[in-house]
């Protein structure tokens, strides 16, 4: 009888410490999917086809470009995401932002278009982000081999304190991600209002009815990063998760 009650007791321990773990395991996926959740609402609240519009995303920032005198800058279509690669010079959009007239294939080009104004004017915090963003590749990779060679160097070492300072390597490696990710966001702020956001009104290639739901949508681009980031957290958590810390 006593013994059963030391058991009850304990399991009851146990509930606040579950309870708390699942509390923090839900506000994780909430900050890793929620953002991406309202990025994607916002693009498709817009996505519908406008026959006021001249022409597509793709035809839009090509026409811009060329007005800007970037020639050299090519725009393409793609299936990883709209993106301006400063290496390739080339603005890269998906193909319902490429071939589609709607407002938020014009806007997210023109968020796009303003990566590549940032690049013709070498603007420093985008080669900076350009830089961290090749190492980042890198340091994930290193980092997910540091994490799973951490059991079998315990193994051979027999020492617990050799799989503890792998693991705390392991997990700065992978958490430097977010701050990577993070340091991106002025480069996004800078696209979106100080170069997306002028090309748009100074063109009049936009309605002003449409001008809040288009400051929507720039706002919606800027903070791709920022979901970028909350996933790498995530990722980091799956690491305690299969390593069982």
């Amino acid at each position: 009888m006593v013994a059963d009650f030391e058991c009850l007791l304990a399991a009851s321990a146990r509930i606040p410490d579950l309870t708390i773990v699942l509390i923090f395991l839900g506000l994780a996926f909430a900050l890793a999917f929620l953002p991406q959740m309202w990025i994607k609402s916002v693009i498709r609240q817009h996505a519908d086809e406008r026959a006021d519009f001249a022409g597509t995303g793709g035809e839009f920032a090509r026409h811009v470009l060329d007005g800007m005198g970037l020639y050299h800058v090519v725009v393409e279509e793609t299936q990883l995401g709209d993106h301006y690669d400063p290496e390739a010079k080339a603005v890269r959009l998906l193909p319902q932002h490429f071939g589609k007239r709607s407002l938020s294939a014009v806007v997210i080009a023109a968020h796009e278009v303003g990566h590549a104004m940032q690049d013709a004017t070498s603007y420093k915090p985008l080669l900076a982000r350009t830089q961290l963003a090749k190492r980042a590749v890198y340091v994930e990779k290193f980092g997910s081999i540091v994490m799973l060679a951490a059991p079998v160097m315990m193994l051979l070492s027999k020492s617990p304190h050799i799989l503890l300072i792998q693991m705390a390597c392991g997990v700065l490696i992978l958490a430097s991600t977010i701050f990577m990710h993070m340091v991106t966001l002025p480069v996004e702020f800078d696209a979106s209002f100080k170069r997306a956001l002028p090309l748009l009104k100074a063109g009049n290639y936009i309605s002003p009815r449409d001008m809040g739901s288009a400051r929507k949508l720039l706002r919606a681009a800027a903070y791709t990063y920022v979901a970028a980031a909350a996933v790498s957290l995530l990722d980091v958590m799956r690491w305690f998760r299969v390593l069982r810390i």
